[in-house]
């Protein structure tokens, strides 16, 4: 690993959010899961992330702007985690504790100002809490949680090899 380039790093990073979203979007129009709000923000934050490592690689940054790459795609990452995370939380609840199901994502955000579509989109449905996927035993958020997490540290991996350049 001493070898290669953050330029490298970087687009290992894009890759993989496009792998994330690929996977996203087969599940979605071939295994027929429709996504719920709550994945749809989890796209939204895969895709931001992407974009600023793709941005970031083609840049090749150094000091300063290599640190507001980094800040930038560790904040949509960790946007990512989370999203997932409530997303894993809700999954788990008893079922005595499940919200009722609600609009779709789409309905939330033309209809309602994006604060309260946001809070209720977070408050959970009872789609957001249904398990439709699963590999290895872990659903789809889980596998969210963790490939946000491996982003989130490949960028700091890549930050940590310029600082020390």
């Amino acid at each position: 690993m001493q070898n290669i380039s953050i330029r490298k790093l970087y687009l290992i990073g894009f890759l993989s959010c496009v792998a994330m979203m690929g996977y996203a979007l087969y599940a979605e129009y071939q295994l027929l899961l429709t996504p719920c709000p709550l994945c749809v923000l989890q796209r939204i934050a895969v895709t931001f992330t992407g974009i600023l490592f793709l941005l970031a690689a083609l840049h090749n940054p150094n000091n300063l702007k290599h640190y507001i790459y980094t800040t930038l795609i560790f904040i949509t990452s960790i946007a990512g985690v989370g999203v997932a995370g409530w997303h894993v939380y809700l999954q788990n609840l008893p079922i005595d504790k499940v919200p009722s199901c609600g609009p779709g994502f789409d309905y939330l955000v033309g209809n309602f100002p994006l604060g309260d579509a946001l809070l209720l989109i977070f408050s959970g449905s009872g789609e957001c809490a249904s398990t439709d996927w699963s590999f290895m035993m872990l659903s789809m958020p889980t596998w969210v949680v963790i490939c946000c997490l491996g982003l989130a540290a490949l960028n700091i991996f890549a930050g940590l090899k310029l600082a020390n350049k």
